[in-house]
Order: C-alpha cells, then sequence, then structure tokens
C-alpha cells in the first residue's frame, strides 16, 4: 500500500506537473524490481524457504499471523525438528528478534507471502535513486538504481525469504531522514519532527529485525551525533529526540526476550547453539579456543571474495569503480553527507568481525546494508572518471568508459548472473516438486489427515523440504515428523486421528507407504 501510494504521488506530480525523466526511469526501474525478484522467487527458489534462517522465518511468521508469539512444544521437538526454532519451558519459539518475521506475518495473514521481499525490493531500488539524486545528483542516482537492478547479491537476498531487504529499506530510510535533518538547510517545524520520527522509528525498528546490523549502520551516526550535540546547540534536541525515540523502540527487544523466555536478557540464539554469541574468546564461537582475531579476518576476507564477484557480477573487479567514487566523496568532503553515506559498509565490516561466522553462500549478506554505501559509491565513480580533466582526448575516453561498462554489465547479465542463479536451484535439494508430490489432494497418494514420517539417507533437509507444508500447531492437514526409530512410537500415539505413512526421498522421487489408518477406523 506504500510503495503504490508512493508511486501514485511522484506519477500524478509527473502528469500534472513538470515532467521529470529521471523520476519516470526510476519508476520503472522500481516496478522492474518488483517483477524480476518475484519470477525469481519463482523460478529459482519456487517460492519455498530453503536456508535455516528461512524456515525459522517462516515458521515465526505464521505464529505471529495468528497474533501469538509462542505454540505449546510437540510431543516430541526431535521428531518435529525445525531449524533454529527451540523448546523452552514446554513453549516453542524461533530464536531471531520478531521485527522481520512480523512484517512477513502480514504477507502470511493476507496471502501474499512471495511478494513482500519483491515489494521491498522495488521500494529499496526507488529510496536509493532519491538518495543518490538527493546527495550527488540526478544522473548518479539513476545509475545507482540500475545498478542495483543488475546486482547479483541484490537480485539473490531480494528473492529469499531473508530478512535483509527490510533492514536495507530501514536503513535508507533512517539515513535519509538523518541527512535530511542534517545538511545545513533550513527545515520546518513539521519537516523537522516527521524526519525525527522517520529515524528514530527506522534505525529501532532495525534493532528489532537485525540488532547488529543496527549496531553497525548507527556508529558513524552516533559519532556524527556526539559532534553535533557539542557544536550545535540548535540541534540538540534533534539529536536526543532520535536517541530515545530509537532506544524507546528497541527496548521492545528485551521485551520480547522475557515473553518468550522469561528473561529479557537471555538470548534465545543460545538456547540452540551456546555459542553463538558476539564477541571474542573461550565460549564464543566453534573455533577452538573461541573466536578471536585471526578468525576475524578470516571470514572478513572469505565473505569480500564473495563479495567481490557477487556485488555487480563483474568478477573479481566488481570494485573497479569505487575508488574514484571516494574520490568524487572526498573532491565533496565540506559535503559530509557523502562521508556519512559512505561509512556504512566499513562500519558493518567492522561491527561482524566480533561475529564467529562469515556468510557468502548468498553473498556478504551481513554487509547487505552497505549497498547503500557501495552502489551510489561506484555509480558516483563512474560519473567522477566521466567528467575529470586529467584526459585530453575527454570525449573518447568518455566512450571507452561507456564500452568498458556496458561489456561488464553485459558480461553479468548473459555470462555470471545465469550461471549464479542456475546454481541456486534446487538448494540444498530442497524440490518444489517433492512439497507437491505430498500437498496436491488430486494427485498425491496421501489420504488425510496424515502423519507423515520422513526417513532420512543424507540430509535432514530430505525432512525440511516438506515443513513449509504443515502450520507450527502441527493441526494441518499434512504433519512431517523425522522418523527416529524407537521414539516414532509415542509421536504416533499422539495422533491417532491420523493416517500414518512412511516415506523417503530415493532417485529424486518421494516413495510412501500406508503404515497405519486412523485408529478409530481400525478398529472393529
Amino acid at each position: 500500500m506504500v510503495y503504490f501510494a508512493v508511486m501514485y504521488r511522484r506519477w500524478r506530480s509527473s502528469i500534472f506537473g513538470p515532467v521529470d525523466w529521471s523520476e519516470g526511469i526510476a519508476f520503472l526501474l522500481s516496478v522492474i524490481a518488483v517483477l524480476i525478484t518475484h519470477q525469481l522467487a519463482a523460478r529459482v527458489f519456487e517460492c519455498l524457504p530453503h536456508l535455516e534462517d528461512e524456515i525459522a522465518y517462516t515458521w515465526q511468521a505464521k505464529v505471529y499471523a495468528q497474533n501469538r508469539l509462542t505454540v505449546p512444544s510437540p510431543v516430541d521437538g526431535k521428531s518435529f525438528l525445525v531449524p533454529f526454532v527451540v523448546d523452552y519451558h514446554g513453549q516453542r519459539f524461533a530464536k531471531y528478534p520478531p521485527g522481520w518475521p512480523m512484517l512477513l506475518a502480514f504477507g502470511v495473514r493476507w496471502g501474499v507471502r512471495d511478494w513482500v521481499n519483491p515489494f521491498l525490493a522495488g521500494l529499496g531500488i526507488w529510496w536509493l535513486y532519491r538518495l543518490g539524486r538527493r546527495y550527488f545528483s540526478a544522473p548518479i542516482g539513476l545509475l545507482a538504481a540500475a545498478l542495483m537492478l543488475t546486482s547479483p547479491f541484490f537480485l539473490l537476498n531480494s528473492a529469499s525469504l531473508l530478512s535483509h531487504p527490510w533492514s536495507l529499506l530501514l536503513t535508507l530510510a533512517f539515513l535519509s531522514a538523518w541527512l535530511d535533518l542534517f545538511s545545513g538547510e533550513a527545515l520546518s517545524a513539521r519537516a523537522a519532527v516527521l524526519r525525527v520520527l522517520v529515524a528514530g522509528l527506522s534505525l529501532g525498528t532495525l534493532i528489532l529485525t537485525r540488532p547488529l546490523t543496527a549496531l553497525g549502520v548507527a556508529l558513524p551516526f552516533f559519532i556524527h551525533g556526539l559532534y553535533r550535540l557539542a557544536f550545535f546547540p540548535s540541534q540538540r534536541l534533534w539529536v536526543l529526540s532520535i536517541g530515545l525515540l530509537t532506544l524507546a523502540v528497541g527496548m521492545l527487544l528485551p521485551l520480547w526476550q522475557y515473553a518468550v523466555t522469561g528473561d529479557p536478557l537471555l538470548n534465545p540464539y543460545t538456547l540452540w547453539w551456546p555459542y553463538d554469541k558476539v564477541g571474542f574468546g573461550e565460549g564464543y564461537g566453534r573455533q577452538e579456543g573461541g573466536h578471536s582475531l585471526f578468525w576475524a579476518w578470516v571470514n572478513l576476507k572469505v565473505s569480500l571474495a564473495a563479495g567481490a564477484k557477487d556485488l555487480f557480477g563483474w568478477g573479481d573487479v566488481s570494485w573497479l569503480f569505487l575508488p574514484f567514487g571516494l574520490a568524487y566523496g572526498f573532491q565533496r568532503f565540506r559535503r559530509r553527507s557523502h562521508l556519512l553515506i559512505f561509512s556504512i559498509a566499513p562500519s558493518l565490516m567492522l561491527v561482524y568481525m566480533a561475529y564467529w561466522i562469515g556468510a557468502e553462500l548468498f553473498g556478504p549478506r551481513y554487509y547487505y546494508e552497505g549497498l547503500v554505501s557501495v552502489v551510489p559509491g561506484t555509480a558516483a565513480g563512474i560519473f567522477w572518471l566521466a567528467e575529470t580533466p586529467l584526459f585530453a582526448r575527454r570525449r573518447l575516453f568518455r566512450m571507452m568508459l561507456l564500452f568498458l561498462l556496458m561489456g561488464l554489465v553485459g558480461y553479468n547479465l548473459f555470462c555470471y548472473l545465469p550461471q549464479r542463479l542456475e546454481g541456486m536451484k534446487g538448494l540444498y535439494g530442497i524440490r518444489g516438486a517433492y512439497l507437491e508430490a505430498l500437498a496436491d489432494e488430486q494427485t498425491s497418494p496421501i489420504r488425510r489427515p496424515a502423519l507423515i514420517f520422513i526417513r532420512i539417507r543424507e540430509t535432514w533437509t530430505e525432512y525440511g523440504t516438506f515443513l513449509d507444508a504443515e502450520d507450527p500447531w502441527l493441526t494441518s492437514p499434512l504433519i512431517f515428523a523425522m522418523a527416529r526409530g524407537a521414539a516414532d512410537g509415542p509421536v504416533k500415539e499422539a495422533f491417532p486421528e491420523r493416517y500414518v505413512y512412511d516415506c523417503e526421498v530415493r532417485q529424486a522421487v518421494v516413495r510412501c507407504e500406508l503404515e497405519r489408518a486412523p485408529l478409530e477406523q481400525a478398529s472393529p
């Protein structure tokens, strides 16, 4: 609704006011982003969760869609394993903060779950353009939006069920509001209050979504805020109001932890893995002796190596124009807005060095929100090169630069990106065909209601494939359990009204055998 409201307002101003072709093109790029990422979600990921994180998010969203925070633990938590969903004091809940699953729950409730991230991707493209237009130039903003749309890093995460597109949008909202407040331009009292609200609510919601990311985003602005407090008395109320509002919203995180665990300081991450904590030393991470600066550096190098390819799909030269973007920023150093924009990516890298594990499967996604630094920086670098007086034959140089850029983008679109997307199909062996074989009432041999035991031959994802078809309360027509031998007996007894099937995925086919009819039908 917000998306269409913003788009309608822009088009209305274009129709009834002066025509702005850059905004029209940005709008088109935004719509294309929505459509492309939804197609990728359907064709590459089959609109199914593949990562453990995605499975936990979608499970959590189903619970929130019914206005609940937890559900009663099943008869045997190990048989009804859901990755990163814990059983604690008789209640079952996901370990993740509530910010993203709460938003995803609206998609679940309205039947549009698979459109949530694509719409956020479209809004992200639009907001990035507006940011580039406001603090660089309209052409730079437009180029940044176009580069973002071709980025494998952006497309993969936007087509997933992960939280990053939402946190990217929150980062853009916070960044834009903060820069508008402290850009030096006069604002009306109403405009200032609105930007204070947007900044504080966005950063607070980011805490509820990805707390460590929120710390990385906020760190440069905390320093900038201290500077403003010290030397700009007229802006102290703005800085303090943003800080208090952020804190007020962020305090919902320990309140949520209290609601699900009974302890506001108990991090649910540690209920799944006790070592899953931020910090260094013994007890942090799985490395011998705990997490250390050595492993932090290893994680950073591995993540950046993945990012070097996935950022724009230009092979190892995706960072090619970024140094020139920094030159563009330093050339305009008096505008501190550029420094703040460029600071988010390195700040995220610094903060995530304190976490014991990196990420590379979907690109260096822990740094995903740093796209607000890297993409405008790259676009600015291209324009800086095109405008630099260092080359006497400037027109020839610009043509060479244009052909270079077209060659890089073409290589990504026709070589790198198709291969990257193809490699993500059937990730971890999770395929929609397996689920359809059992869930389609017209073609499935499974009679309902059914309790289906999945025998694992190689990996738990043979069972995890089916989890999206059941509800967290285990009341859906089909529910799935991992076959565990002697432990299966009590599980069967807990569901006497269901048909019991024994199934396994073998040679890319789901094979099932009826083991027991409902007890009231089986008895004479």
